[in-house]
């Protein structure tokens, strides 16, 4: 429900602000502007869904072949009391354990076009045990909002775009978006946790919290300790054969359990598809929506505000102009990446500056929560997603505030 209004209030804001900007500041651009994003928004809408259908039909075709490979009893093992505590309502042994386990694993490392597929193949899984088909169920609201907290170890996107704009050192984000992210994702889990009355203080929970932690720790010390140069030959590296490793460790599966891989990759590839076309007019209607919101020229309204208050209560204001990426990256990941290009050019410095680099951070960070929640609940039929959103939104939030405070201990 809470879509529904924010989706609204997208519309509503941006045709209240540029009715001001034409009567007060006699802007006679801003309103065919706005019409012209309209139809700009649909054609992307409809140009993602259909280059997803590519990009899906291949990763369900390879997760088919894990699953009936035996991919989901092995992960069940590794992380199975640890998942039975924080999705308790997902079976022993169920496909979407496999498919939830793989969608992390993507996000971490960074593979937006692997992590995509194998989210909306695990939000599928969940729909088939969701007894409320129109309603979002607890254990596919905590996939949700882990999915977008947005940890990733090593933001691939973001450092190649800082090379290409000439930056000395464009990989000195790494730490401080790791950091941020980490911070984005502990309060999202804990948040939804509470509203689900999960146990955090269970021993096995703190556990794996620990583990992964350390593992999260030991990946900051190595990566800390290389050469600008050497951490982005080896993050992409290790990547490119993680993800190859685990296709060829699926075709290992299959032929141990003597399946046909080609019949089981084309049932699969089918079912991506599927989801793809069904995904279509729900990309279009909140694309559509963001892109009204950002071409009112809202944002600079909020950065302008924003700037006043703080300034009132005599805090250091320069992280604000950083702040736009903060604003669109749950709406819209290609236009936080213009935002921080933009930034990253028009700011004195560079893309070395402190701004730069926060925007940089920013990027990194959060999610594309509104993107999210639309085409994951929109490729099941979900309509009332209850606390989703929510929840995504404040571990957004939680990553902005500790991007700036890592921003600052790193770059002021």
């Amino acid at each position: 429900m809470i879509l529904n209004y924010i989706w609204v209030s997208f519309f509503l804001i941006a045709f209240v602000v540029a009715l001001v900007k034409l009567i007060v500041f006699q802007d006679t651009e801003v309103f065919p502007q706005m019409l012209q994003s309209t139809f700009d928004m649909a054609k992307t809408g409809f140009e993602i869904s259909i280059a997803l259908t590519g990009v899906m039909s291949l990763w369900l075709g390879l997760m088919k072949i894990g699953e009936k490979g035996g991919i989901v009893p092995i992960l069940s093992k590794l992380v199975g009391p640890f998942f039975s505590r924080l999705f308790p309502e997902i079976p022993k042994n169920h496909p979407a354990t496999g498919s939830i386990i793989m969608n992390f694993s993507a996000n971490i490392l960074g593979l937006d076009n692997a992590a995509t597929p194998l989210g909306l193949k695990a939000m599928k899984e969940l729909q088939d045990i969701n007894p409320n088909k129109d309603t979002a169920s607890n254990a596919q609201i905590m996939f949700l909002v882990l999915n977008a907290s947005g940890l990733t170890i090593i933001p691939l996107s973001v450092i190649a775009d800082r090379a290409t704009m000439g930056a000395l050192h464009p990989t000195s984000i790494f730490l401080p978006t790791l950091i941020a992210t980490f911070c984005s994702t502990v309060v999202g889990l804990t948040y939804v946790s509470i509203r689900q009355k999960i146990n955090l203080l269970d021993p096995v929970v703190i556990l794996y919290l620990v583990g992964m932690t350390s593992f999260v720790g030991l990946g900051i010390w190595y990566f800390a300790s290389l050469s600008p140069q050497a951490l982005q030959v080896q993050s992409t590296l290790f990547t490119s054969v993680s993800i190859l490793s685990i296709i060829i460790f699926f075709f290992v599966l299959g032929l141990i359990k003597k399946i046909h891989l080609f019949e089981t990759f084309i049932e699969g590839a089918k079912e991506g598809f599927a989801i793809s076309i069904k995904i279509i007019p729900f990309l279009i209607a909140i694309l559509v929506g963001i892109g009204l919101f950002r071409t009112s020229g809202t944002l600079p309204y909020i950065k302008t505000g924003i700037q006043w208050m703080l300034s009132q209560a005599a805090i250091n204001t320069d992280f604000v102009e950083a702040l736009p990426v903060a604003f669109l990256k749950p709406l819209s990941g290609q236009a936080a990446r213009g935002m921080m290009i933009d930034i990253s050019k028009s700011t004195p410095g560079g893309p070395d500056s402190f701004v730069a680099n926060l925007a940089a951070i920013f990027r990194g960070c959060a999610e594309t929560t509104f993107f999210i929640v639309a085409l994951y609940f929109g490729s099941v039929n979900i309509k009332k997603t209850r606390y989703a959103l929510t929840g995504g939104l404040i571990a957004d939030v939680a990553g902005v505030i500790a991007g700036i405070l890592v921003g600052y201990l790193f770059f002021h």
